[in-house]
């Protein structure tokens, strides 16, 4: 399968687990539910995506990720369509829970089929091509939601996110028998391989990362809407380009990297980036929280394109395993942030709500640090 064909895949799930997120509000509205109600839109998508990945990286250890890529993508076209008629919040509900299921299923099978395709120097590009392409579905999952909806309805994005699936699903070559794929002789034995201090300090990064994430992209139109008297759709989409601004930060990561003594130093300097981007987020002032909103973005991509990779090159465990565990601690992160800190923002507003991702974040700060002064000393 060609490099491009699997980005272009990548790009069209991470629609799909994206286009809710500027909708929120509407949805909140259409159906007379909260703002964290609405939010656990995206609770139901990560919550299984956090709980999966790691059963079906075992479960790919075994067999050709590109076949369970195709099954995915189909499943997930056809939940598209349903996602459009459905009648009530809790059928919406139901609905994202599903896609929740299939996500990591295709997720995993990706970054399973470049881990096992390719080694060393092209393992980091194009395992940091696969993740900008992440960004590119996020960003136009989000910027296109929102555009069709102001223009014509919500609806139509999904039925375009439907067709795209099914086109590139029936696109992707039959796997040859060569592609090379792990047996385990045992599921306990590989899990066990994760349990390296070095591989559990990453992935907590990693959870508190996304949590921060997840958070603040979740309620954003809530903030906009409460603070800065932002509401339309299409507006509210604009702001996002923060997020393709702040994404271009991690084409310079191989840079970035090169110029670092060790990765885990420059996870650290990020993350401390990242804290100082939060605190200017409680800001009330629109220009300085689109300026700290970017560069919070940036500095979230350059973390995961750093921790993506290093992940694969220190773990003993089989590719599947490994990116299982990565992808289920990254959407543990996304569950959690999608759900709880908007409880603190409906009761205490946009200050405590930042304050509480803060202190996630330093969390996160600490994890790195311990990890690479433990790398240095060994």
């Amino acid at each position: 399968m060609q490099l491009r064909h699997l980005l272009l895949c990548s790009v069209f799930i991470f629609f799909v687990l994206y286009a809710p997120q500027p909708l929120l509000g509407l949805f909140a509205r259409h159906f007379s539910v909260s703002p964290a109600a609405a939010g656990s839109l995206m609770t139901a998508t990560m919550l299984p995506l956090a709980i999966a990945p790691l059963v079906y990286g075992l479960f790919l250890a075994k067999r050709n990720p590109l076949v369970i890529l195709k099954i995915a993508m189909v499943i997930l076209a056809i939940s598209c369509v349903i996602f459009t008629f459905a009648p009530s919040f809790n059928v919406l509900l139901l609905i994202r829970f599903i896609q929740g299921i299939t996500l990591p299923a295709a997720l995993t099978a990706m970054t399973s089929y470049i881990g096992v395709t390719y080694q060393a120097d092209l393992l980091q590009r194009n395992m940091t091509l696969y993740i900008g392409s992440t960004i590119v579905g996020g960003y136009f999952g989000r910027m296109l939601a929102a555009l069709f909806t102001d223009f014509l309805s919500w609806q139509s994005f999904y039925y375009v996110i439907a067709i795209g699936l099914v086109c590139l699903a029936f696109a992707i070559p039959k796997p040859q028998k060569t592609t090379a794929i792990h047996t385990p002789q045992s599921p306990l034995l590989y899990l066990k391989q994760l349990k390296s201090p070095l591989v559990l300090k990453l992935y907590g990064a990693v959870f508190c990362m996304f949590f921060c994430f997840a958070a603040l992209l979740n309620y954003l139109p809530f903030i906009l809407q409460d603070s800065f008297a932002i509401t339309n759709t299409r507006e509210i989409g604009l702001v996002y380009t923060g997020y393709l601004v702040g994404a271009l930060a991690s084409i310079a990561t191989p840079w970035l990297l090169r110029k670092s003594s060790s990765p885990w130093r420059l996870l650290t300097g990020v993350f401390l980036f990242y804290s100082l981007t939060i605190l200017l987020l409680m800001s009330q002032q629109l220009l300085l929280f689109v300026i700290a909103f970017t560069g919070f973005c940036g500095a979230m991509f350059v973390i995961h394109s750093s921790a993506a990779p290093l992940v694969n090159k220190i773990s003993t465990a089989p590719a599947s395993v490994t990116n299982g565990g990565y992808v289920s601690f990254y959407y543990s992160g996304g569950a959690l942030g999608s759900l709880l800190p908007g409880l603190i923002y409906q009761q205490h507003g946009q200050v405590a709500f930042m304050a509480v991702l803060l202190l996630v974040c330093l969390i996160g700060l600490a994890l790195v640090y311990l990890a690479g002064r433990n790398t240095t000393r060994g």
